[in-house]
């Protein structure tokens, strides 16, 4: 009997659970957030979740096949990337949304870079924040809770509004999938029981991003203030499902520390600074590129270590030559690409306001032609301060009074009132309006500072010929009709072919004349 040993080649298996088991294990603990989240919105969130999953799948099954690579799809990796993907989604995202993110997750951040295990960034994360780049507006609509549609409780806080922390816990609120704290709670601390996924990781991104938030988010360490900030954007999945991830996290325990802290430190940052209420997404992201730097510099003590040995192991020598290569390169990139970025911004951003400015102004005289000037009445601006960006009553689809000004003519009597509104049921996107209303009610016109639906049809919205029926109306509320049948005073005819786009702009402009009616001239 031969009872030699055959050892191959490393790296070695260290654990008796295998890939394909951890990543079972891991899918069934996003099984509660994903059952919440289809019991919350309903069938629509089942088939983003069955979208991204399947296009997860798909893409690495095809990759195998087209490189002749083994049947890696079947470790369970690429069900786990789309499903996490999917619980980031709004369960309004059309279906393009999930099949280009798992797409770019599995073929571009993945399979381009070796597979599993030799991914630089979290897959689902990447796929991720791409859709953010790419089609920021679809990502920024969001479902509507109990026919009531608003800002997501994060961003509702950032405008100064009270959110609802209990339905933010249980996951009833405005948001993606897997909004629910309660369900990736339970699924989370199963896979920490399980010693599946690291507690220095997910317990130091909570803890220091809550003492990030106390100290600089402005209001202390008010409980509710810290609980609606941990119960909201992401930051419990990121703890737990997207930070632990194997590949792109650190080897060793204090390593995994400064990781978490890193990581819940810039989460607190972009949360108070940046501009996006769900940005918890890139602090991961960034992170994930300085885990090879914390892996060099912080190293858990070998077997067999000799004092003899130590110069190999404490990095002592030249700086430049113990650090990785592709760190020094990844760094500099970001530092140029960061460093030009801001001077463009710096350079630009007062040149961008002023051409805001001005388009704003043009999109005004157009709807008040006699107006001479503009100006802004406190009261009419405390209106529409008091409506804390949310949806603006319950007729108007998704519709948001933005800003009022007086026109006044070149004798100084009142021209009439711009209200600029929007709709975010647009077909591509949020649609802005200026809305001209004379001080008798009369509708003046329309003008578009937004519109970017579809070329050839949405966007014949912004011709004369669907314009112009709003010029000249003293209804109130206009109703939308089959193209070429409207012949009541408070009728308009639908661009043919563009029943959404037309909506859209007719709910939007209902918004505006309704503020108009029990508003301005409610109060004047």
């Amino acid at each position: 009997m031969n009872t030699a040993l055959n050892i191959s080649s490393s790296p070695h298996t260290r654990d008796k659970w295998s890939t394909a088991f951890i990543m079972r294990v891991v899918t069934l603990s996003l099984l509660p957030a994903s059952l919440v989240g289809v019991i919350v919105y309903g069938w629509n969130a089942l088939l983003v979740l069955a979208l991204s999953v399947a296009s997860a799948v798909a893409s690495e099954f095809l990759f195998d096949k087209l490189t002749h690579k083994g049947d890696t799809w079947k470790d369970g990796s690429a069900v786990v990337t789309g499903l996490m993907l999917g619980l980031c989604l709004s369960p309004s995202a059309p279906w393009y949304i999930p099949v280009l993110g798992s797409m770019f997750a599995i073929l571009v951040v993945k399979c381009c870079f070796g597979g599993l295990g030799k991914n630089f960034v979290n897959p689902a994360l990447a796929g991720r924040c791409f859709l953010l780049i790419s089609f920021g507006k679809v990502m920024s609509a969001y479902q509507i809770v109990d026919g009531v549609s608003m800002a997501t409780p994060i961003a509702a806080l950032k405008g100064g509004s009270a959110v609802n922390i209990t339905q933010m816990f249980l996951g009833t609120a405005n948001g993606v999938i897997g909004s629910s704290i309660l369900a990736l709670l339970v699924g989370g601390l199963a896979l920490w029981a399980l010693d599946i996924i690291h507690g220095q990781i997910c317990f130091s991104v909570l803890i220091s991003f809550t003492a990030a938030m106390g100290l600089f988010g402005g209001q202390g360490f008010d409980v509710k203030f810290l609980l609606a900030h941990l119960c909201g954007g992401g930051v419990v999945m990121g703890a737990f499902f997207m930070a632990t991830d194997y590949v792109t996290s650190p080897v060793s325990r204090l390593g995994q520390t400064v990781y978490g802290v890193l990581i819940g430190l810039l989460g607190a940052v972009f949360r108070i600074k940046g501009g996006a209420p769900d940005s918890f997404s890139y602090s991961v992201i960034i992170a994930n590129l300085f885990v090879p730097m914390i892996d060099t510099y912080i190293l858990s003590k070998p077997f067999a270590y000799r004092r003899l040995a130590r110069g190999k192991w404490d990095g002592s020598g030249p700086l430049l030559k113990r650090v990785p290569r592709p760190v020094i390169v990844l760094t500099s990139i970001a530092l140029i690409a960061g460093v030009a970025l801001s001077g463009v911004y710096a350079l630009t951003k007062g040149t961008i306001e002023e051409q805001h400015r001005a388009a704003q102004a043009a999109s005004y005289k157009v709807v008040l032609p006699s107006a001479e000037s503009f100006e802004v009445d406190a009261a009419l601006d405390q209106a529409v301060a008091d409506l804390n960006g949310q949806v603006y009553g319950s007729d108007f689809g998704r519709s948001y009074i933005n800003e009022v000004f007086i026109g006044r003519d070149a004798a100084g009597e009142i021209a009439g009132y711009a209200i600029s509104a929007t709709s975010a049921d647009g077909f591509d996107g949020n649609i802005t309006l200026a809305v001209g209303v004379s001080p008798d009610g009369t509708l003046n016109g329309i003008s578009f500072t937004e519109l970017n639906e579809t070329p050839g049809m949405g966007m014949r919205a912004d011709e004369p010929e669907f314009k112009e029926q709003f010029n000249g109306r003293t209804a109130t509320r206009f109703k939308l009709i089959k193209a070429g049948s409207a012949i009541a005073e408070d009728e308009i005819d639908s661009v043919s072919g563009a029943s959404i786009t037309s909506s859209a702009v007719v709910n939007a402009v209902n918004a505006a004349l309704d503020f108009f009616h029990t508003t301005v001239k409610g109060g004047n």
